[in-house]
């Protein structure tokens, strides 16, 4: 059989082409089998085979420069509070030893892409950006560290991208590791929530806020064996997405509680408030009597005194309902949900999804150590993907354009022959550190020249022609309002910086 490379069958076909056209017949019986080999050797179709399929794998996409452009806004808010909290900025690897990732996501670890052993290493592409920090932290013996990292995680999750869910998205991570006193660094973690949301005017929202030991405290109080208190934290934290029925029939169906235990975690994991409902529950005949709950209140209300003094606690709720599947959590847990503008008088506002979690995980380094030792920490995790779904849909429906360049000044020229003198002008804008663009034509035409300034939003234009040249002054054009002024030559920099000041 004939076997060519690339850019022979290349050659070939396109020779065959001009002999024998595809679709008619060719004069020797033999044209049309050798036209479907060559077609092969190309990896092209013939004869109704499989042609190549262009596009992205499921659950994610190409980000258009708009897009970018609109993300990169978002990511600048983000990183500027975790800055204004004094974190510094961590980098990790992509890939981890798939032991380093198993055992640690609860019901999640099922998500976990794991890759074929490449050098003697079983490998899987990370699931977040907490287990890596704990591992960093294990591996470099560090005992303190106040972090934020920003980068593309990955799971293996049914996707769902008009709500924001990929396989394939960004995290923003802050993180405060290190033994300090009781819930300052939490709360810390929750202003830290509140600010990003703030800033980015998203609308209403609320931060649900619960605790693992009162969680576990509930369980044991509903005579919960201690073996099932994370497959009950993972079946307890779909109660936003299902209701207490269906989530009371897992329970007994699937996780082999009998009816009455069931019924007896409802009448907590159904409840939320602030500070007196905490109050009402240290006052609970079956929580007070249980060590797990008292401690865990007993976090609670110090923590809501410090949010008090933040001043935030009007966006803080205390949901009992709040479980957050990971295996890792050991203290305080949060949430924070979009809420939908009120519909009729007196109904309660509808979450549209969570766009921000975090909680304590005091035991995770400690996996990692070879000793064992443990380092405290606690942080917040920003769901940047599902709020740039919710910003992408505004800046449809506004009609908004984006400016996808930076680009201050696009130099021209009127005349032909004078691509010399565009590119000695655009070479010392370039210099002088300003942004600079130009037409890649020889001889463009003014018009063409201006219109591409107005499509891209560039505000300024600075035309050098024959007459300009002479007099040693370049006409600097104002693209918005069309006036024009020659401005000699030694002070077209300062004109143009001081044109742009804000």
């Amino acid at each position: 059989m004939l076997r060519l490379g690339p850019l022979a069958a290349a050659r070939c076909l396109r020779s065959l082409s001009l002999l024998w056209p595809p679709r008619s017949p060719g004069p020797l019986g033999g044209c049309g089998l050798l036209s479907r080999r060559v077609r092969g050797a190309l990896g092209g179709s013939a004869g109704g085979g499989r042609s190549l399929v262009l596009k992205t794998p499921k659950g994610t996409r190409d980000h258009h420069p708009a897009h970018v452009v609109l993300r990169d806004r978002l990511l600048a808010t983000v990183i500027a509070c975790f800055k204004r909290h004094g974190a510094a900025p961590l980098d990790t690897p992509v890939l981890e030893l798939r032991e380093t990732l198993v055992g640690k996501y609860g019901e999640g670890a099922k998500l976990i892409y794991e890759l074929q052993d490449q050098g003697g290493e079983l490998l899987a592409l990370r699931y977040d950006l907490t287990v890596p920090f704990a591992r960093y932290l294990a591996t470099n013996k560090l005992s303190t560290m106040k972090r934020y990292q920003v980068a593309k995680v990955y799971r293996r999750d049914n996707p769902a991208t008009t709500r924001g869910r990929h396989r394939e998205f960004y995290q923003c991570d802050f993180d405060i590791a290190g033994q300090f006193d009781p819930m300052i660094p939490d709360a810390e973690c929750l202003k830290v929530m509140h600010e990003i949301l703030s800033d980015l005017q998203l609308g209403d929202f609320i931060i649900k806020v619960n605790h693992r030991l009162v969680l576990n405290g509930v369980f044991a109080a509903c005579g919960i064996p201690e073996s099932k208190f994370i497959s009950m934290c993972s079946t307890v934290d779909k109660l936003d997405k299902m209701s207490w029925e269906e989530v009371r029939s897992e329970m007994v169906a699937e996780k082999g509680l009998c009816p009455e235990a069931a019924e007896r975690i409802g009448d907590y994991v159904r409840l939320q408030g602030g500070l007196e409902l905490i109050e009402q529950l240290l006052q609970d005949p079956k929580l007070s009597q249980n060590k797990l709950a008292r401690e865990g209140l007993g976090d609670m209300k110090l923590l809501f005194e410090y949010l008090t003094l933040f001043g935030i606690t009007g966006k803080i709720r205390f949901d009992l309902s709040l479980a957050r599947g990971l295996d890792y959590y050991t203290g305080v847990i949060y949430e924070a949900v979009l809420l939908q503008q009120e519909g009729q008088a007196g109904e309660e506002p509808l979450g549209v999804g969570s766009v921000a979690g975090g909680g304590r995980y005091d035991g995770l380094v400690g996996m990692f150590d070879p000793k064992g030792r443990r380092v405290p920490c606690v942080g917040v995790s920003i769901g940047i993907e599902r709020i740039f779904s919710i910003l992408e849909r505004r800046l449809k429906a506004s009609g908004e354009k984006i400016r996808t360049t930076e680009t201050q000044v696009l130099v021209a020229t009127p005349h032909r022959h004078l691509l010399a003198a565009r590119l000695q002008l655009i070479s010392e804008l370039w210099g002088a550190g300003i942004k600079a663009e130009m037409l890649y034509r020889k001889d463009p035409k003014l018009l063409k020249q201006l219109q591409y300034c107005e499509d891209t939003g560039i505000p300024l234009a600075a035309i050098v022609g024959e007459q300009e040249l002479a007099d040693g002054v370049v006409k600097l054009r104002d693209v918005s309002t069309r006036q024009e002024v020659d401005i000699p030559r030694a002070e077209l920099v300062d004109e143009i910086r001081r044109r742009l000041e804000p």
